[in-house]
């Protein structure tokens, strides 16, 4: 009897040791969260945070479904710099700065995609508003886009349509792959994309819980799947070459679900992973967004519950 004790002892002991590890995964790691993080004006409070990306001045462009959609924030301060856009948009989803600094947008309201200078003129609209489609002309619902250093760009199609979409740099169709589906090519909701400095493409194809990787003519590569990786909301590849994805979990409104970044190589390796699901500080609750600045920070938005973009920094 004292041998079976001490053995259960010893097990129980070892659980809460296993548990343990488990639980200190989930935390932020080698990446802080930065409290007090944007400043926002006096009485204001962001909408469903959808979009966040950074441009070459370390300024931070955050796409809400609010007052002030378009809001531009000082990296380093959080202080705000410009906002506009009020009446444009019909839902805010995808944004991405490209090397020019321009500012691109989804809208899955109006099924359309935009193209603004940094300042917030109006530069190129693609799609008709209001009427959904699926050819090179509409969109049903458009989530993300990603643009070359040429000016051509990639629309992940996603909610109403499972395809990718390229178009030149003046906004004309030039082809599209995908269709619904769980094969090799074929999407269940694709709702982000990005690129490398090779011109691979990544798509997280969330329903599928899986990145797929193409070569910039939708030529399938590999895919990525696993229960480490979860279901990959959104993504982006940083200045240092590394692709960070957003797991947003699997819309459960209460515990237990997932919400964390990954660090992966571009190989498919998970290299690092921090955050929980949660509305406390360096927690998410159904994270949908992550930009990356040049010098590393990471800034991930919240869509449900906590409404909200955070910064991370390095320890």
């Amino acid at each position: 009897m004292r041998l079976k004790k001490w053995t259960l002892i010893c097990l129980t002991c070892l659980g809460v040791l296993m548990v343990g590890r488990l639980l200190s995964s989930n935390l932020t790691g080698s990446y802080q969260v930065v409290h007090g993080w944007p400043q926002l004006p006096e009485g204001f409070a962001l909408g469903q945070v959808s979009g966040v990306d950074v441009d070459s001045h370390n300024h931070v462009f955050v796409f809400h479904r609010g007052d002030m959609p378009v809001m531009c924030f000082e990296g380093s301060t959080g202080k705000i710099v410009a906002s506009w856009g009020d009446g444009m948009f019909g839902r805010a989803h995808g944004l991405k700065v490209d090397d020019q600094d321009n500012v691109w947008m989804t809208d899955i309201g109006h099924h359309q995609v935009f193209k603004f200078s940094h300042e917030g003129k109006l530069l190129m609209t693609v799609g008709a508003k209001d009427v959904p489609g699926l050819d090179g002309n509409h969109f049903n619902q458009p989530t993300d886009v990603a643009v070359t250093s040429s000016g051509e760009f990639y629309v992940s199609d996603g909610y109403g349509n499972s395809r990718v979409a390229k178009f030149s740099g003046d906004g004309k169709f030039l082809f599209d792959w995908g269709r619904k589906g769980d094969k090799p090519g074929e999407f269940d909701l694709p709702h982000g994309i990005a690129l490398d400095s090779q011109g691979r493409v990544y798509v997280a194809d969330r329903s599928n819980s899986r990145i797929q990787v193409f070569d910039g003519n939708g030529k399938f590569l590999q895919h990525w799947k696993s229960a480490e990786l979860g279901r990959p909301w959104g993504l982006r590849v940083g200045a240092d070459g590394y692709l960070y994805v957003v797991d947003g979990g699997d819309m459960n409104p209460k515990p237990p679900d997932r919400g964390r970044v990954l660090k992966l190589d571009l190989q498919g390796n998970i290299l690092e992973k921090w955050g929980s699901f949660g509305s406390y500080d360096g927690q998410f609750y159904w994270a949908h967004a992550v930009g990356v600045a040049k010098n590393g920070d990471v800034y991930v938005t919240d869509v449900h519950v906590g409404m909200r973009v955070q910064k991370f920094v390095r320890r």
